[in-house]
């Protein structure tokens, strides 16, 4: 994309060439001149949309595809804002993202680690209490305090522009996507029929680590210290498996070294991911996906954002994966993960632009997790010759499907809290002085 200006405002009187920034301000700078672009042809498109087709017209539509075609482009979202609330709304996306994703730890006399790849790392492999716990607080406070200020700022605009399009706010804007009046209820249902197995498997979880670390650190009719479950949110248990298998004379499950015995790169996973996709009979990734995807997190120095992120273009042909990765069995996953989405781009690709979309946030990330569910197989990973054999009997399944249970049945509830946390912070039953109050509760 082209930037269409060459100057940021500076107070009221003067301008300053973008290129007399620092680095990181022309960073924010040019997300929030691509957002403000993209808002712009959302808003121009919305209000003719909303001249030509009143509601009254609307309601006599007996074509259902036209009828929800124009309703999305009647939604305007952050292009309802006036200009001037719209720029600082763009502006505040824009910091937080790259505070969140920039922050660092820097531990005394060392080289400061960032999240990816010092910082995760740190969290799947070591078993240190006090440097786990370094790590925790270090990256908590690093990205959450400069954070605190700006979120109230982000709710309250974005609950102003969700208004607009006639929601009671951002939260009823989001749960309007799933098409079900009985959503929050519906989820609520969901998660009562899975608690009972997610306590046995903390339960479990929490008897293992106090094996390990003792009553000093961990209680057993209490909740599990949140730096010791092998990821930085404590979303995913995976990392800590090796702590805890149930039958560790069985073949290991876990092909990391395997993968660096054999030379295995980021390009290489990526082929490998897409030679799964294509022995399924879709498609090839695009030559611009090959030329133009950062595949691995650069050696040049630059700050980048490393959460692994696909992305289409909107061209019909530029497709790309954002990814910094690193030679491991969780990260050949997230690679199927990824280019699952890309495939689900490239089959809708042709469609209305309206219709180049999930069906909902969720249903596009269920693509991309059933994939990756479909390569973690023993079975599959000893095709790709990552496993030396499979093991076909009752304890080698148990050890899998704890691994699976850590990764899947440990996320259910974090994603569910996440929603219901954001959820009241829009609503304003969580007001900002109980923001953090209010994510342990639920936590």
């Amino acid at each position: 994309m082209r930037w269409k200006t060459s100057t940021i405002c500076s107070g009221n009187s003067h301008s300053i060439p973008i290129k007399h920034l620092p680095i990181k301000e022309r960073e924010v700078f040019k997300e929030v001149a691509a957002s403000l672009e993209e808002q712009a042809f959302t808003e121009a498109w919305g209000q003719k949309a909303k001249a030509l087709f009143s509601d009254a017209l609307m309601d006599t539509f007996v074509n259902p595809d036209l009828k929800k075609l124009i309703s999305k482009i009647n939604v305007l979202g952050p292009a309802n804002l006036p200009t001037a609330e719209r720029e600082r709304y763009n502006t505040i996306l824009s910091q937080m993202d790259s505070i969140y994703s920039k922050a660092q730890v820097c531990p005394p006399a060392e080289k400061c680690w960032s999240l990816e790849p010092e910082l995760t790392d740190i969290m799947a492999t070591s078993r240190s209490y006090k440097k786990l716990l370094y790590a925790w607080e270090g990256w908590h406070n690093a990205s959450g305090v400069p954070l605190r200020s700006l979120y109230p700022q982000f709710v309250e605009l974005s609950n102003s522009a969700s208004k607009m399009d006639g929601f009671k706010d951002t939260g009823d804007y989001w749960r309007s996507w799933y098409d079900s009046p009985t959503f929050e209820q519906d989820l609520e249902t969901l998660f009562k029929q899975l608690e009972p197995l997610y306590q046995n498997l903390h339960a479990f979880v929490r008897r293992k680590l106090y094996d390990y670390y003792g009553s000093k650190y961990i209680n057993l009719k209490g909740p599990i210290p949140a730096h010791l479950l092998g990821n930085m949110w404590s979303q995913t248990w995976n990392n800590i498996y090796n702590m805890m298998v149930p039958f560790p004379d069985k073949p290991s499950i876990d092909v990391t070294h395997t993968m660096v015995d054999k030379g295995y790169n980021a390009t290489h996973m990526f082929r490998v991911s897409e030679e799964f996709f294509t022995s399924l009979g879709l498609i090839e990734m695009p030559p611009e996906f090959w030329d133009k995807s950062m595949l691995e997190k650069p050696t040049d120095g630059r700050d980048v954002v490393c959460h692994a992120s696909a992305w289409d273009f909107y061209n019909r042909k530029d497709f790309r994966i954002k990814q910094c990765t690193t030679v491991t069995m969780e990260q050949l996953f997230t690679v199927h993960h990824e280019m699952g989405h890309i495939e689900y781009y490239l089959q809708y690709k042709d469609q209305p632009v309206s219709y180049r979309g999930g069906a909902n946030p969720g249903f596009h990330e269920a693509v991309g997790d059933v994939l990756s569910l479909s390569v973690s197989t023993p079975k599959h990973l000893h095709t790709i010759g990552l496993l030396d054999q499979v093991t076909d009997d009752a304890e080698s399944d148990i050890n899998y499907l704890l691994k699976m249970a850590l990764e899947k049945i440990a996320f259910l509830p974090f994603g569910y809290l996440i929603d219901q946390w954001r959820w009241g912070v829009f609503s304003g039953q969580t007001p900002p002085e109980r923001y953090n109050a209010e994510w342990w509760y639920l936590r």
